[in-house]
This record gives C-alpha cells, sequence and structure tokens, in this order.
C-alpha cells in the first residue's frame, strides 16, 4: 500500500472517532463500550435477576436483532426453545450450555469469554452461571422463550 493510501485511511479512522457515537448512529452505525451500557431488567420469559440491553432492533419485532444479557452467578435457565436460531457469544465471565429436555447443573459446557454458541430454532437447551456473566445474544425475531416444563416458565409463576 503507498503511502497516500495509508494516510487516508488512517484519516478516515481518525474522523470517524472525533465526530463520535452520536454522528455514527445517524448514518447507521452504533459505537457502544461496556460502560456506556444503560442495562434494564430482563423481560419476564427470563428468571428474575437478569439484566438486559438493546444494542440494535427488537426482539420483538420480526427482525435481527442483538442485545446484552447479563446473569447474575449461579443463574439458571431451565430447558426451552427458540422459534429461531439462538446465537450467543460470551463477552465476561462463563456460561454453561447443554443441548437437553432438562437442565442438569453439572452436564453443560463451559463457554469462557469469546466463546460462541448456536442453538437451532426449536431445539431444547437450558444455561446456567456460577459467576456473572454477559452475554451478547443476536438472532432474528420475534424471539420467545418455550419452556419444556411450563413450570419452570417464569410467566406462569406470576399468575399463581
Amino acid at each position: 500500500m503507498n503511502i497516500w493510501k495509508f494516510a487516508l485511511r488512517a484519516f478516515v479512522l481518525v474522523a470517524a472517532l472525533w465526530v463520535g457515537p452520536a454522528v455514527l448512529a445517524q448514518h447507521g452505525h452504533i459505537v457502544q463500550n461496556m460502560q456506556d451500557v444503560k442495562w434494564g431488567e430482563a423481560p419476564p420469559f427470563l428468571p428474575p435477576g437478569a439484566k438486559l440491553a438493546v444494542v440494535k432492533g427488537n426482539p420483538s419485532e420480526k427482525a435481527p436483532f442483538t442485545i446484552r444479557v447479563m446473569l447474575p452467578a449461579n443463574y439458571k435457565i431451565p430447558a426451552h426453545s427458540h422459534p429461531a436460531d439462538e446465537h450467543v457469544v460470551v463477552l465476561s465471565g462463563a456460561l454453561y450450555l447443554g443441548m437437553r429436555d432438562k437442565l442438569d447443573p453439572e452436564g453443560g459446557t463451559k463457554l469462557t469469554v469469546g466463546g460462541f454458541a448456536m442453538a437451532p430454532a426449536g431445539k431444547n437447551h437450558y444455561a446456567y452461571t456460577r459467576e456473572e456473566t454477559i452475554l451478547l445474544v443476536y438472532g432474528t425475531g420475534p424471539d420467545d422463550f418455550r419452556y419444556v416444563n411450563p413450570a419452570d416458565d417464569p410467566r406462569n409463576a406470576k399468575k399463581k
């Protein structure tokens, strides 16, 4: 690469960083560091204690979405499935994931930072943590949790 092409690319990068995230977002870009994440309570389909932040899209709409999920230590998500493929990347901590019809607290595969999992649409799986864990989850909505055992669904517990 000649010096002029290098200089032009460097200028574009510096200019992009200079204008800041707000201007980039107007053009479809999202630039976000972990310290800028605005966490909220997770929806009622997850057991209490999880936090969620939408990065892009809306998981309840028929479109691509990306979310961050913060799970506390010793958190359990019983066996469930989703209507579309679920993609998960571990950002911090560790996630234990199993592809069965019932949560097995000793049977999950440990995914560490940078680990990736994809649960196919309609396939039952479970997850748990032993330490606080932050995930990046993406897919195509509308997303939903379909628990294998209806008694495990936190939405049913609230009805009692």
